[in-house]
């Protein structure tokens, strides 16, 4: 490959409008355009300005306790597992913003729309470096394309913004030492300063988001694009950002598979994964050039290997490439290298590495948020090549559409910021355009459940089995919606079909001995708090139920050692308080029993069940007058308390 033909690149030169320019009036007209990208995308993302929390923001931001301290601050730097991701300069953008204004989203939004803003000024200028024909175009298209609103909405992915954010800073800094173009003075190539520079910003990227490991590939492609070739020089400066990359690429891939548990309920040979990549290159693709029902989850594909058309995708999106290839000589390298760079960006998340959000769906609009530079740049140079190559009228025909489409793209990222106002808004949303998304009916199904709502609550864990019926966690889930309403049979299935999909799910082995204790099944309930508790030995849920089921069955003794174990984790559980005293009262301990019953009401004052035992143990001891204050309290915490009503009754006859 010769320079020349590096030079015959038709998206190579700039457009004939930059003619030089007096120097005042570029800088001038460079701000203004600049504020007009911040202005743009702040007015295209006003809604998100009242959105609130949503999914997985819990763990991050608001139940997320390492915000709260320095001793916080050192757990998020140096201990790696103390968060879902290691992602420390996004989690200490938290820990900031926590001491300035808590936990108060606006906050957090305003920064997050601020970074994106900043992110479209740094990408127009990246592309005014490497001479981008419609430099400015691809950095508005950014700015207010509907498929970045993920990435800007959601607090939780402030790692995407900011990833990129230093990204882009790192480019520029290797621009500077190593010019790619005639805009630097050749008295200052090489300056070792900004390489510096740029392998800082690098790392911070990396400890932003490590999808930024793209960002040597990406320097590769862009001096073979620019100089023609990759000089040895080259391959010694990029050496270390491919090691530094990889390396903490491999660490996140790693945390996501045994911290984040990434795979553990799908498997893929490595044939499927390349038809999921395939199917993804031009899912996203799509989503760019027709932004139409946009989710924040989609349905999850079906990715079998002996279906013929699944082959089409990666096998055409090759093709695609081949062609850029064998057509560089007549189109220019500039095509190839913009859909290289968007499938090098999208390369982490197109199946070769397992990634938690693949639970719910193989593909996310916030995993192109880098990546969509690529294909947007290409759209915007041609649109400009067009524009330079057509007369007056074409100019202003082409202006005008390419003003209409960002007004419509703009207006599209608006509709879509209603979206994220709240969690159940968001799902709503999700299932109004992807109403096949199973996750979607799941987590719509938590926030209903949780909320008080469960009879709308099963309604959408119905909708999780009929799309995905292999799903153990919406039986077991479903099942303990029923119980709660009381119709025990029906719960009694759903457990039961959980542990025939996941035999060793400890959670619906306990589930299932609570629904069996419940309808006097008690050595059935036995034996299946046994096996839940052989399973996860630590589950003191199980050993309460358990002792439940052993006191149903006279077995006193045993239950009171399964109580006793419950207490040794949870000394502060006034419900096991309460049980051990009636199981020792049982055997006559009476003293013990009342010890437990007082212990029972010093952790839970308002506890009418524990009040009606402590008065039947003082009954028994003699202290009646003692024993009718507790019955009493106990009616005045729980009026219609039956036992409680016969009991003072009794008592005050007999007085």
């Amino acid at each position: 490959m010769t320079r020349q033909e590096s030079n015959d690149d038709a998206l190579h030169q700039p457009p004939a409008s930059s003619a030089p320019i007096p120097y005042v009036w570029f800088e001038h007209r460079s701000w203004f355009l600049a504020l007009v990208l911040v202005l743009v995308t702040f007015a295209a993302y006003q809604p998100v300005w009242r959105a609130g929390f949503i999914w997985d923001d819990a763990g991050h931001v608001t139940d997320n306790m390492n915000l709260h301290s320095l001793g916080g601050l050192r757990r998020i730097w140096f201990k790696p597992e103390a968060s879902q991701q290691y992602y420390p300069l996004q989690l200490t953008s938290y820990w900031v913003e926590f001491h300035v204004w808590r936990l108060r989203p606006l906050g957090y939004h305003l920064v997050n729309v601020l970074l994106h803003a900043f992110n479209a000024v740094l990408l127009w200028q990246v592309l005014r470096r490497l001479e981008v024909p419609g430099a400015w175009l691809a950095a508005a298209i950014f700015a207010v394309h509907p498929v970045e609103v993920e990435s800007v909405a959601w607090i939780s992915e402030r790692k995407n913004v900011l990833s990129v954010m230093f990204y882009l800073l790192a480019l520029l800094a290797f621009f500077r030492y190593r010019p790619l173009t005639a805009v630097i003075k050749e008295d200052r190539v090489f300056d070792w300063r900004f390489y510096l520079l740029g392998l800082f910003l690098f790392l911070s990227a990396l400890l932003s988001k490590t999808v930024a490991c793209s960002l040597p590939a990406v320097m590769v492609l862009l001096i073979w694009w620019k100089k023609g070739r990759v000089e040895k020089r080259d391959v010694y400066v990029l050496t270390p950002l491919f090691v530094i990359g990889i390396a903490l690429g491999l660490m996140t891939a790693w945390l996501e598979k045994y911290h984040v548990h990434a795979g553990m309920d799908w498997s893929l040979s490595f044939v499927q994964r390349c038809l999921l990549a395939g199917r993804a290159l031009w899912f996203y693709t799509g989503k760019l050039f027709w932004p139409y029902q946009l989710s924040f989850m989609y349905p999850r594909w079906e990715i079998d290997a002996s279906v013929w058309w699944q082959y089409l995708f990666p096998l055409s999106a090759a093709a695609v490439l081949i062609a850029l290839w064998l057509l560089r000589r007549r189109v220019g390298k500039a095509p190839l290298v913009a859909v290289l760079v968007f499938a090098v960006n999208l390369f982490p998340a197109l199946g070769f590495f397992d990634v938690f959000p693949f639970c719910y769906s193989f593909v996310a609009d916030h995993f192109q948020y880098l990546a969509s530079v690529g294909l947007i740049t290409l759209a915007a140079s041609a649109t400009a090549k067009i524009c330079e190559r057509t007369g007056r009228l074409g100019k202003r025909i082409v202006t005008a559409v390419s003003a209409i489409a960002l007004v419509v793209l703009g207006v599209l990222t608006w509709q879509q910021g209603w979206s994220f106002r709240d969690g159940e808004t968001l799902w709503r949303h999700t299932l109004a355009n992807s109403p096949n998304s199973w996750g979607a009916h799941w987590f719509l199904g938590h926030m209903l459940q949780d909320s008080g709502r469960s009879s709308e609550a099963i309604g959408h864990y119905e909708q999780v089995l009929r799309i995905n019926p292999g799903y153990a966690d919406a039986s077991d889930t479903l099942g303990v919606v029923l119980m709660g309403q009381g119709r025990l049979r029906e719960a009694i299935g759903y457990f039961e079909q959980a542990l025939r999909i996941k035999p060793d799910d400890a959670y619906a082995h306990y589930n299932l001995g609570l629904a069996l204790g419940r309808t006097g099944r008690l050595q059935e309930a036995i034996e299946h708090c046994e096996q839940a508790l052989r399973i996860k030995p630590d589950l003191t849920e199980a050993h309460n139920n358990l002792g439940d089921a052993l006191m149903g069955q006279g077995r006193l003794q045993e239950a009171i050692g399964h109580y006793e174990q419950v207490l040794r984790s949870k000394p502060d559980s006034g419900e096991t308080h309460n049980n051990l005293g009636f199981a020792l009262m049982g055997q006559g301990r009476l003293q013990e029993a009342i010890g437990h019953y007082e212990q029972a009401l010093r952790i839970k004052p308002d506890y009418a069940k524990a009040h009606y035992s402590l008065g039947v143990a003082l009954e028994r001891a003699g202290r009646l007058q003692d024993a009718i204050g507790h019955y009493e309290q106990a009616l005045r915490i729980k009026p219609d308390f039956t036992q409680a009503q016969t009991a003072l009754a009794r008592l005050q006859a007999r007085q």
